[in-house]
This record gives structure tokens, sequence and C-alpha cells, in this order.
């Protein structure tokens, strides 16, 4: 059975942005690892178009987004949305049902999937399907943007942190 965990980078004042704040040269490293071992992840609309960046090589890339583009593209992906019409390659759209498609996913995969995106963990979480929550907490304040945490936060129970490079700190949740 697989676990699903919704992780992703969080200014000190909760929230995420992509574009405002990146992972320096040691954590970026360490979510290459991550992605070579994840069995897949499960995205929403919004971030899954983001992430498509992956799909196509960039000839000024550091050898590190290499590694991470053909880890991401190797990773089978799962796109919750009733907008998107097709996906791309290694990916399954899943539409009006996915309540149903991901607890037959959960069931029948093995290892980690990442959940990606602060709406479908809300509604995932909701569901009881996430299993853990990773904040890569980062010393940046932003004062706006989007919440790691839209809605009421579940309870949870801290289970591990780990400094990753100079400034990151990763804290992991599991539902309480």
């Amino acid at each position: 059975m697989a676990r699903l965990v919704f992780g992703m980078n969080q200014s000190l004042d909760g929230y995420v942005d992509h574009m405002r704040f990146a992972p320096d040269p040691a954590l970026f490293q360490h979510f290459v690892e991550q992605a070579r071992e994840q069995t897949g992840a499960i995205y929403g609309r919004g971030l899954y178009e983001l992430m498509r960046y992956w799909d196509e090589d960039d000839a000024g890339w550091s050898a590190a987004e290499h590694d991470f583009a053909r880890a991401w593209r190797a990773q089978h992906k799962w796109v919750v949305s009733r907008s998107l019409t097709e996906v791309g390659p290694n990916a399954t759209l899943v539409g009006e049902d996915f309540e149903a498609v991901l607890r037959k996913v959960k069931a029948e995969y093995p290892g980690e999937i990442e959940v990606g995106g602060p709406v479908l963990a809300k509604s995932l979480g909701e569901l009881g399907l996430i299993d853990a929550y990773r904040i890569y907490l980062h010393p940046v304040v932003l004062g706006d943007g989007s919440p790691y945490f839209v809605g009421p936060r579940p309870r949870l129970r801290l289970v591990a942190h780990e400094r990753i490079g100079p400034d990151a700190i990763r804290l992991t949740y599991v539902p309480a």
C-alpha cells in the first residue's frame, strides 16, 4: 500500500510560492533523490501545469536539473482536474470520481506517492488519504500568497525533523 505524502517548501509565515524563493543546491539535490525513490505523484491542474516544465530538456540546465527532470519523467503522475482534457507522458488524467481512483492507486501501488499542491492536499486530507505532511521550512517571510494549509488544519503529530542544507528544516507530521 502506498503512502501519500504532501510536502512543499514553506515560508516562516506559512506560504508556498516557488517563484518567490527556491531551494538551495543541497535541498534541490534532496528533491532529486526523493523524486528517484518515489513511486509517483498526484497533482492538481495548476501545479501539474507548472511541473510540465520538466518534460522537455533545456540545454541551460545544470546537471542536477537534468537529474531531476529524468527522475520526474520516470514517475507515474495522476492529475486531478475537471478542466484538462489530456495530460503529458507517463500521466493519467483523473476526473470526477477522484476519491475512488486515488483510493485504488493507494491500495495497489507500493512506496511513496507525492501529493502536490495545497488545495489538492486539503481535499485528500479531508478524505483521510494523506499519510504524512512534510514542511520544508525556509527563513523567508512572504507576507502573503498561497498558504501551505488551505482551510482548517488537521490535528498533526511531529514525527521527524531534519536540517537540509544551510537554511531549510524538514518537519514531518502525521495525522494525530
